[in-house]
């Protein structure tokens, strides 16, 4: 405003020498000003911003308040856990039976990767194959390849950068990031996009390789196929307004249930407390597998409702049915 005045008083024609002078170095003074505040504004938004990133999401009112698994709340099970005799933990069978190749894998890449030979090759992608069909024939799902390398916009679009960085495997090319999980590539395939309301909800599932660090996991958690650094899975993500978010995480946690019911595998839900949850999650159902051989039930599958976390972090936004563009909102 002091800028604008000034342009405008140098305009007038009745104004000395002296006084222009004046009302130059006044200029200059005010556009030096100017320029530092800008500098100042900027570098404290970025730092703001930069803060902002690291706040986790806000659990759900109904997210029980805990500090470990412990403190989760189970909400139903499904199937008869039952414990045999000759129960004995999957390396074992795997290896005696050579479908499990962990010192190989361990020659080639270092601790956790494994060949997976023969029989255990052709189940695993037999696994894949009818995970997708069903969800896309009977629960609505359209199928993604994602891309296997995301940039850095990705991963801070749905949480794990800035603070999971030393989590993830980075590859010194346009500084790129293997996928932690297919959530990623899905997710930010619509990023800074809007959605037609009539469009939603909106249903992907996606395969693919997952890598992970798991920086601070170790004894029995590791064992075997537990924990490896690149392993395969099949992911579902869905976009839903607001009030249809709660709905829709229920029926895809359904559908993961459906696959463990078709294999018949005894299963539990879980609701994870506030100090088990993930750091973008605001509500979290917890699928555990019963493993005959450990005697206990473990995590298989996670399902969980963001709110609006990643929405406001990838730019999504959608137009309600009948809104304009004063009606965008995230999702």
């Amino acid at each position: 405003a002091a800028q604008n005045a000034a342009q405008e008083r140098m305009k007038g024609r009745d104004l000395d020498p002296a006084a222009r002078t004046q009302l130059q170095a006044e200029l200059k003074t005010l556009s030096q000003q100017a320029k530092e505040a800008e500098a100042s504004r900027k570098s404290v938004e970025e730092a703001l911003g930069a803060l902002l990133l690291l706040l986790p999401n806000l659990p759900d009112p109904e997210v029980p308040v805990g500090t470990s698994d412990a403190d989760n709340r189970e909400l139903r099970r499904w199937g008869e856990p039952v414990t045999h005799p000759y129960s004995r933990p999957h390396w074992e069978i795997g290896e005696q039976l050579g479908i499990l190749d962990f010192e190989g894998g361990s020659r080639v890449s270092g601790a956790r990767f494994t060949f997976l030979r023969g029989a255990a090759a052709r189940l695993e992608r037999a696994l894949i194959s009818f995970m997708l069909d069903l969800h896309t024939r009977e629960h609505g799902y359209t199928e993604l390849i994602p891309p296997y390398l995301v940039n850095r916009l990705s991963m801070t679009g749905t949480g794990q950068l800035p603070k999971f960085e030393e989590e993830a495997f980075q590859v010194n090319l346009n500084d790129l990031f293997l996928v932690p999980t297919a959530e990623v590539p899905v997710t930010n395939l619509h990023r800074e996009g809007i959605f037609a309301g009539e469009e939603l909800p909106l249903k992907y599932v996606a395969f693919s390789p997952c890598f992970r660090k798991e920086a601070g996991s170790y004894g029995q958690d590791t064992r075997g196929l537990i924990r490896q650094h690149q392993f395969h899975k099949v992911e579902l993500v869905a976009f839903a307004p607001p009030e249809q978010a709660e709905a829709e995480l229920e029926h895809l946690t359904a559908c993961a249930e459906a696959i463990l019911e078709a294999l018949e595998l005894p299963y539990r839900r879980v609701l994870l407390c506030t100090g088990d949850m993930g750091f973008s999650s605001q509500k979290t159902y917890d699928l555990e597998v019963w493993l005959p051989s450990q005697g206990t039930y473990r995590e298989i599958s996670s399902c969980s409702w963001f709110g609006e976390f990643q929405a406001r972090r990838a730019n999504l936004r959608y137009r309600p049915v009948g809104g304009d563009s004063a009606g965008w909102r995230g999702g």
